[in-house]
C-alpha cells in the first residue's frame, strides 16, 4: 500500500506539472489574445506552423541548438571516463575529495556561474585576463562572454563544468555494482588493471551509457534556457540564441504566445521522434533499449 500511494503521488505530480500543461497547445491552432478564454478565439489551423517555416531567424536558432547539443553528445563519454578512473583511485580521502569538488559545481545556480565568468574574463578587472596580461602570455584581453566565434565552445565547455560531476554519480553507482570476484578472478588469470578497465568495467556501465545516450538525443532539442539567458548579450545574438531562448522571446518579449507554442509544440514532437527513432535503432544493434 505505501509504494502504491507513493507511486500515485509520483504519478499525480507527473499529471499536474506535465500533462495537464499541455491543453495550453490549443493556443497554436488560434489567433489567442490575452483575457479571452480560448474558446472566444478565432480558429487559425495552421498559420502559425507555415509561418515558423518561413521564418528566417528560426533557421539560425536550430544551427545554434544542434550544434551545442551536438558538442555536448560528442563529450557525453567524458563523465564515463571520469568515474572510471577515479573509480581506479587508491585513496579514498582522494577520492572522495575530487568526487566532492567536481559534484558541486551542480548545485551552483547558473547566476552565480555567470557571475564567477564576468569576474574571471571581463575585459577590464577580469582575474585571468589580469594574469595572462601580466605573465606575457596575451596581448589584449580575452574576452569570451562576448566573442560570438567562441560562444559554443565556451558555453559547451561552462555546461561540462557545472555537471561532469554529478552526471558521473550513476557511473559510479554501476561501477560499485559490478561483481568484485570478476576482478579477482581477471587478476588471476594475469589481467593488468587497464585490460580489468577494458574487459570488465566498460562492458558493464554500456547499458547505463546507452541508456542516458538515448535519453539525450531525445533532448537534443532541449539545450536549457537559463544558461544562455543569462549569458545572452546582443554581441553573441547570433550563435548563442538556442530555441528555448527564442520562444521566450517570442511568448514573453514579444507577446506571441499563438507563435511561440507552435515553436514548443515543433521542438516537442520532433525530441519524441528521436527517441522513439534512437530508441529502436539501440535495440537492433545492442539488443536491449529504454522503452
Amino acid at each position: 500500500k505505501t509504494l502504491t500511494i507513493m507511486g500515485l503521488l509520483s504519478f499525480a505530480f507527473v499529471a499536474v506539472f506535465a500533462y495537464l500543461p499541455l491543453f495550453g497547445w490549443i493556443m497554436a491552432f488560434i489567433e489567442y489574445k490575452p483575457g479571452l478564454s480560448f474558446f472566444d478565439c478565432d480558429f487559425v489551423g495552421l498559420k502559425y506552423f507555415k509561418m515558423a517555416v518561413m521564418e528566417p531567424e528560426l533557421l539560425n536558432v536550430l544551427r545554434n541548438t544542434l550544434v551545442m547539443s551536438l558538442l555536448g553528445l560528442l563529450l557525453s563519454p567524458l563523465p564515463v571516463i571520469f568515474a572510471i578512473f577515479l573509480s581506479e583511485a587508491r585513496s579514498s580521502k582522494f577520492k572522495k575529495f575530487i568526487q566532492t569538488t567536481t559534484t558541486l559545481p551542480n548545485f551552483i545556480g547558473w547566476v552565480l556561474v555567470y557571475s564567477i565568468c564576468f569576474a574571471m574574463f571581463s575585459v577590464g578587472d577580469g582575474v585571468v585576463n589580469k594574469i595572462l596580461l601580466q605573465l606575457g602570455w596575451i596581448q589584449e584581453p580575452l574576452n569570451p562572454l562576448a566573442n560570438s566565434k567562441v560562444v559554443w565552445f565556451f558555453q559547451t565547455a561552462i555546461g561540462q563544468w557545472k555537471g561532469l560531476g554529478f552526471s558521473a554519480i550513476v557511473y559510479f553507482a554501476a561501477i560499485t555494482g559490478v561483481d568484485h570476484e570478476l576482478y579477482d578472478a581477471a587478476s588471476i588469470d594475469g589481467c593488468g588493471r587497464l585490460k580489468r578497465i577494458w574487459y570488465i568495467t566498460v562492458p558493464s556501465i554500456m547499458p547505463t551509457f546507452l541508456t542516458l545516450f538515448v535519453i539525450n538525443i531525445g533532448n537534443i532539442l532541449n539545450n536549457g534556457f537559463e544558461q544562455f539567458y543569462l549569458f545572452y548579450n546582443p554581441l553573441v545574438h547570433d550563435t548563442i540564441q538556442v530555441l528555448d531562448l527564442y520562444t521566450y522571446r517570442l511568448g514573453i518579449n514579444l507577446g506571441d504566445y499563438s507563435f511561440a507554442t507552435a515553436i514548443g509544440m515543433f521542438k516537442t514532437v520532433v525530441s519524441v521522434t528521436l527517441l522513439f527513432i534512437v530508441n529502436m535503432l539501440a535495440k537492433k544493434i545492442q539488443g536491449r533499449s529504454v522503452i
